[in-house]
């Protein structure tokens, strides 16, 4: 099932533990892609809590979220951002894209294929895309009163599945949320504690959230063939398109 955009929000922006849980994924984020300047950075899914760091450094931000979720205003201030669309069909040119975060999407996702096809196609030849997934051996995944608790956990060897079936390179992995999934003061205070010893000793296997960062390969085609979409960019030039030979002894009047 998806989550839909009111429990998103609400979790992120009113609880105590999702304002703790933005942070920490800010904080990995931004470790992860220091500099984006110049860049056009894309969120798919729910990625409005995890853009700030970057709105004003990017050339651009957008926020895409899929139909069956809903969308919301971001940002608050200023023109919005935000687009409501369907997973195979992104109103992107091919290769627009240079960072793409990929949050609260995949674990409920029907159409998977089809949405990592318009990943491939809209990333740029050097782009990069970060999938953050609930972990399935994480105290995350394993209750529902946050939205890594919704729809399928994956585990790191999954993701990277994931990414190489649709050509995508896995180049680095990260863990997010070592602390428990609980409102209590004492694990709220304690989260960033928690959060640096997990990222010392890399005890990516007890994190609640996995980041997996991939490039794109260039070199290769997505199974069903690019789809020129959004812009069309790999379609027919005219003027280069054969043209047709009379056959031998045909009529000047054909």
């Amino acid at each position: 099932m998806h989550l839909d955009i009111a429990s998103l929000w609400d979790f992120y922006y009113t609880h105590h533990l999702g304002a703790v849980a933005q942070r920490n994924l800010q904080l990995t984020l931004r470790g992860i892609w220091p500099d984006v300047k110049g860049m056009s950075v894309l969120g798919y899914g729910f990625t409005a809590p995890f853009m700030r760091p970057f709105a004003n450094e990017a050339a651009r931000t957008l926020c895409f979220m899929p139909e069956v979720q809903g969308a919301g205003v971001w940002p608050r201030e200023g023109l919005s951002a935000t687009a409501l669309v369907r997973p195979g069909e992104l109103p992107l040119p091919n290769g627009f894209v240079d960072r793409l975060i990929i949050a609260h999407a995949i674990e409920a996702e029907p159409r998977l294929d089809a949405l990592m096809e318009e990943i491939w196609r809209i990333l740029a030849p050097d782009g990069r895309v970060l999938i953050i997934a609930a972990n399935r051996s994480g105290l995350w995944a394993r209750t529902d009163n946050t939205p890594f608790g919704i729809g399928r956990p994956y585990s790191a060897r999954q993701l990277d599945r994931l990414l190489r079936d649709h050509n995508l390179t896995p180049e680095a992995h990260s863990g997010a949320l070592y602390f428990p999934p609980s409102d209590r003061r004492f694990w709220l205070r304690t989260s960033a504690t928690a959060e640096r010893f997990g990222r010392r000793v890399d005890a990516q296997r007890f994190a609640g959230a996995l980041l997996v960062e991939a490039s794109k390969q260039v070199f290769a085609l997505p199974r069903n063939g690019v789809k020129a979409r959004a812009g069309g960019l790999l379609g027919p030039i005219k003027g280069l398109a054969p043209k047709p030979v009379k056959p031998v002894g045909a009529s000047n009047r054909d």
